[in-house]
């Protein structure tokens, strides 16, 4: 099993006890809290050169982004870098017109939710997929077992649930006469959960201020094979985050078997998202 870090800013990369980082590309991925230019991306590549190095495109592409994006991939493609997670399906087509050797990951949020569609994509010459984050783990268990793809599970950090590209932020504040914003808390009324809302050029992400600690679910996806878990730094303290990387790894270096590590982490937060709760829907009657 391997350790991948999203990090939430340049401090939280100097952690070398992890096998592989996601970095969001500036201007062509949305939901993230730090972006990294490719500059950037090539000097983190070349002071890592052990590491797995992904790169994050989930920005709907548009038509005017086409020749641009293609010009970003050829750079990218030079850079062997092990994955680009994508959520836009111009670039399953572009790597394939582009001839490109970079393998991609399926990154479409709650539509990687089964192992068919998940072998489909596979078939499309998809290596990875990350799983949706509103699956449970018996789910996650079943997609791996009988799945040709290499699935990946974030199991900690704020996550991202939902994404616009109107500018939310700035028409409330506009609407109240007031200064706009970067940043905004709303609750969600039916629930009371509280969500921070972030605004930049490409339009309005929502993360849910609710720590998701999925430590206690790591020894059941080693067990079962799992080759990708994914921990988010956005939010984190930075050196909770970084105590948090080493002890995980150290915790895979020891066939997840030291229950300590489970005690030291299982209060951090007692949010376990979906891993242990089933999505119904139910359909409301008129009347």
């Amino acid at each position: 099993m391997k350790l991948l870090i999203e990090p939430g800013n340049k401090k939280q990369l100097n952690n070398t006890n992890n096998d592989g980082m996601i970095l969001s590309l500036k201007d062509y991925a949305v939901q993230s809290s730090k972006y990294f230019t490719i500059e950037e991306i090539k000097s983190i590549k070349e002071n890592n050169p052990n590491k797995e190095i992904f790169v994050n495109i989930n920005k709907n592409i548009l038509n005017n982004d086409i020749e641009s994006i293609k010009e970003v991939l050829l750079e990218l493609d030079r850079l062997n870098l092990t994955g680009i997670f994508f959520y836009d399906l111009a670039l399953l087509k572009l790597k394939k017109d582009l001839n490109l050797k970079t393998d991609l990951v399926w990154s479409q949020t709650h539509m990687v939710n089964n192992y068919k569609t998940c072998n489909y994509y596979h078939s499309k010459g998809v290596k990875y997929a990350l799983l949706g984050k509103e699956i449970t783990l018996e789910e996650i268990i079943e997609i791996i077992k009988n799945t040709t793809i290499t699935p990946m599970v974030e199991v900690f950090g704020y996550p991202s649930v939902a994404f616009s590209k109107r500018k939310l932020i700035t028409n409330y504040y506009k609407d109240l006469n007031k200064e706009s914003k970067e940043i905004l808390d709303v609750t969600e009324k039916v629930t009371n959960s509280i969500y921070e809302l972030t605004e930049d050029e490409n339009g309005t992400s929502f993360f849910l201020k609710d720590l998701v600690n999925g430590t206690g679910i790591i020894q059941e996806l080693y067990n079962n094979n799992l080759q990708y878990i994914i921990m988010r730094g956005y939010g984190v303290e930075d050196n909770l985050f970084n105590e948090l990387i080493t002890d995980t790894k150290e915790y895979i270096n020891s066939n997840c078997t030291n229950d300590s590590y489970i005690e030291k982490y299982k209060d951090l937060s007692t949010n376990t998202n979906f891993f242990f709760k089933k999505t119904i829907y139910q359909v409301k009657k008129n009347g």
